[in-house]
């Protein structure tokens, strides 16, 4: 380094500078190296799967809401079914002919026979609904999971950094139990619970 450049790093980043320049017989800082290289790359498979998870929960979602527009769609076609259906009743009660009679309660009958099908079809678009919004609720279910096994991971890096420095072991038992913890909600994920 020139003498006009000014470089500023923590006691992490110097003790394993230190470690990789000179090697270290220290067996402390060769478990905690080894310890933190495994949780970092547990935690970045943890956040992959945790923003996967919540991709799927945002496309079961949107899934979810198109399929409510189609149902809203068939109610309104029912509904105007309907109107037409009241209308022709109404024709049917006003007219004087025998053959125009006929004619709107015929037309009452096939509006009445029409909304029969659209309110089927508007029933089986609704329970895709339910199917889509509950596969939404188990990804952001799955995604808090990862989330949270992540989140540890990361944890018990800063606590295997803190106990590097401080040369505690009682604080490596800390960060075996929080990585312990991460392992606890990862599998819980993986398990779909």
């Amino acid at each position: 380094m020139s003498e006009d450049q000014f470089h500023v790093h923590g006691a992490h980043d110097h003790a394993v500078e230190h470690a990789a320049a000179h090697g270290s017989s220290d067996p402390l800082a060769n478990r905690i190296a080894v310890a933190s290289a495994v949780l970092a790359t547990l935690g970045a498979l943890m956040t992959l799967a945790s923003g996967d998870t919540q991709a799927d929960a945002q496309l079961y979602k949107n899934t979810a809401s198109i399929m409510k527009t189609r149902a809203n769609d068939q109610w309104n076609y029912y509904q105007a079914k309907g109107l037409k259906a009241n209308l022709a009743q109404v024709a049917a009660a006003v007219v004087a002919r025998p053959e125009e009679i006929d004619h709107f309660r015929k037309e009452v009958a096939r509006y009445k026979k029409q909304q029969v099908a659209i309110k089927d079809r508007a029933d089986q678009i609704e329970k895709q609904v339910e199917v889509w919004d509950a596969r939404s609720e188990e990804q952001i279910h799955l995604h808090h999971r990862w989330a949270a096994g992540a989140t540890a991971m990361q944890i018990a890096i800063a606590l295997s950094a803190i106990t590097l420095l401080a040369r505690s072991t009682w604080l490596l038992w800390c960060v075996g139990v929080v990585a312990a913890a991460g392992l606890g909600f990862g599998g819980m994920a993986l398990a779909g619970i």
